[in-house]
């Protein structure tokens, strides 16, 4: 698996060590801390949910991925966050893709 290919397990796995050791300088680990909570990440998902949306509609492609990572970052805090990981993400996409 080439670098690209393993980027989202490589961030995954930094996001699980953020929940794990909470340092204190760190974002995601204020998303795991009563401090922001779940409900920040909630927040996040919908606002870059609709900068996604105007990029898009704007035809600005650099801006475009850039939101399109955000998601996919707050994501992953999500789904660690409910104790699941980028294994229960890939089997659901592989369940959907033979239907």
């Amino acid at each position: 698996m080439s670098d690209t290919e393993a980027v989202l397990d490589d961030l995954f796995a930094v996001i699980e060590q953020r929940k794990a050791d909470l340092p204190e300088d760190s974002y995601t680990a204020s998303l795991f801390t009563h401090e922001k909570g779940e409900n920040a990440v909630l927040e996040k998902l919908g606002e870059e949910s609709t900068e996604l949306i105007l990029a898009a509609k704007d035809g600005d492609e650099d801006e475009l991925v850039h939101e399109a990572a955000d998601i996919v970052y707050h994501m992953l805090v999500l789904l660690a966050m409910h104790d699941m990981d980028v294994a229960d993400l890939r089997a659901e996409l592989a369940e959907r893709r033979e239907d």
